[in-house]
């Protein structure tokens, strides 16, 4: 059977093309070595399930483990008994166990307590001849139960008591997985169930092994694969571009595999992965559905995120704050030089996606455009498109107060693009570039690369630093145009009155003024 690339379920390196993960194994098993506690928590597909299963293959010649799921058992959290007996059924059925190991939990199945639960534990502990790993994915599913609390916790109090009773009286080391840190459960539980939140997993320590793929490792993936199909890609070229769309992030990274190599016919080009990437933006996937959902569901979760992807605005990476830390935990953030930043580009752009149509349904009527007027012989006609924008923001939102141009302005530009490059085109923000009050948008539309610089006028003095940062990086593109859009808040208009070309660094730069007059 040939391989392919995975995007649902477990990976199998066997079966599946996949970034060799053997350095992340390597650190886990210290942390276990060392008798350890801890929480693999990560975003929604972000390999915690597969690198379980190949953890699991590699630890057991020195340790007997145990790997179980909580994924789709609601009956077991009825009452104490129903939770033992439903544990030790799943025990029973773990891989890569004996029979005598089947034996004694099947025997025990009339446990009816979470001390007799303790002792049983313990028994069994005691009477391997190797250290016992228990290994629970999927475990956030059980995190607002009561009774899993209590498991939790009486699996605590047992590795607090090991230096009495011995290492061998409690499971080796306890392994958790799923979206949510149990050491945070107020981030899942509902306010009328806060009474439950009792610190259960304060033992565990951090687990901060980077589960991201490297380009490096990105490209190994593709030799593979280009081995066995001979397209000529450059695979390091791919993997950096691979990489620099996803930040690592597993799943966008099989995506964009899998769709290069299905929907797009093979096309492994520069071109042919931002295809691929388009395909993931427009939301038919679990991730994008996830975004969704959760942006609905947190309103403060959704205004932060708006403040970052369409305003641009500055924060201190500091995970003490609670919509921070759901920010992070879902990974639609990272830490970038100790500030906040998107996780990567196709989630920026998939905000960005969320947020403009979320605007434009809420606005229906306002932003109308016609995309036939700013396409001239199959070309982006981009000088018209800045000052037909300009016209419809010095008319149509003339009487709005400037603190809303300030907040919206972006937003509006991207309403006002969307419709122009559809089908034909895609636009990203560049996040590395971004700074304060600044966004930097690439378009591609038919083959031809646009920059435009989006920020706010401080001034001749920042104006003239903004001209040299969009020149300097229209240079480093290897392009001999840019566009600069500055929006006014000033009683008074600024000088230029219609967007005029300058030329800055070599660069023709076509710059825009949109005035904005404070009340």
């Amino acid at each position: 059977m040939a391989k392919r690339f995975n995007t649902t379920g477990c990976c199998n390196p066997e079966r599946h093309y996949m970034v060799n993960i053997d350095d992340k194994l390597v650190q886990i098993e210290t942390l276990i070595d060392e008798g350890l506690y801890f929480t693999i928590n990560r975003a929604r597909q972000f390999g915690k399930t597969t690198t379980m299963k190949m953890l699991l293959g590699k630890l057991t010649n020195i340790y007997q483990v145990y790997q179980i799921s909580f994924e789709t058992d609601a009956d077991m959290f009825s009452s104490q008994e129903d939770f033992c007996r439903g544990l030790f059924v799943k025990l029973s059925k773990a891989p890569y166990i004996s029979q005598d190991q089947i034996d004694f939990w099947k025997r025990n199945h009339d446990c009816k307590t979470f001390e007799d639960l303790s002792n049983v534990i313990s028994e069994f502990c005691k009477s391997q001849d190797k250290p016992v790993v228990l290994m629970i994915d999927e475990v956030d599913k059980s995190t607002d139960n009561q009774l899993f609390l209590h498991f939790l916790g009486m699996l605590r109090n047992k590795y607090l008591d090991r230096d009495t009773n011995g290492m061998d009286s409690t499971f080796h080391s306890v392994i958790l997985a799923g979206v949510y840190d149990v050491k945070n459960l107020k981030l899942k539980i509902r306010n009328d169930e806060e009474r439950k939140y009792n610190s259960p997993w304060n033992i565990a320590v951090r687990f901060n092994v980077d589960m991201t793929l490297s380009a490096e490792g990105i490209k190994g993936m593709l030799d593979e694969y280009e081995s066995d199909y001979h397209t000529g890609m450059d695979t390091k070229l791919i993997a950096d571009e691979i990489r620099r769309l996803t930040s690592g992030y597993p799943v966008l990274v099989s995506y964009l595999c899998s769709l290069t190599h299905g929907e797009l016919e093979g096309d492994w080009t520069i071109e042919g992965i931002n295809k691929a990437a388009k395909y993931i933006i427009k939301g038919d996937n679990t991730l994008a559905d996830d975004i969704s959902k959760n942006l609905e569901n947190n309103t403060e979760l959704k205004k932060f995120m708006y403040a970052i992807s369409v305003n641009g605005e500055f924060f201190n990476y500091n995970l003490t704050n609670a919509t921070l830390k759901v920010a992070d935990m879902f990974s639609y953030i990272k830490n970038e030089d100790g500030h906040v930043v998107i996780h990567n580009a196709i989630f920026e752009e998939i905000f960005h996606e969320y947020f403009t149509i979320d605007y434009q349904i809420a606005n229906s009527g306002k932003v109308n455009v016609t995309k036939s007027e700013y396409i001239l012989g199959g070309k982006l006609n981009m000088e018209y498109i800045i000052e037909r924008f300009k016209d419809l923001m010095e008319e149509e939102y003339r009487d709005e107060d400037a603190e809303f141009v300030e907040r919206q302005g972006r937003l509006l530009f991207l309403c006002f693009l969307k419709p122009i490059i559809n089908g034909t085109g895609y636009y990203y923000v560049e996040p590395q570039t971004r700074d304060n009050k600044r966004m930097d948008i690439v378009i591609n539309y038919a083959g031809e690369e646009f920059l435009i610089e989006l920020k706010l006028w401080y001034g001749n003095k920042y104006e003239r630093r903004g001209e040299d940062q969009v020149s300097e990086y229209a240079n480093v593109r290897g392009l001999k145009k840019a566009y600069l859009i500055t929006f006014s808040f000033l009683k008074e208009k600024v000088v230029q009155i219609e967007p005029e070309w300058k030329t800055v660094n070599g660069v023709d730069v076509y710059e825009g003024i949109i005035w904005a007059k404070r009340r």
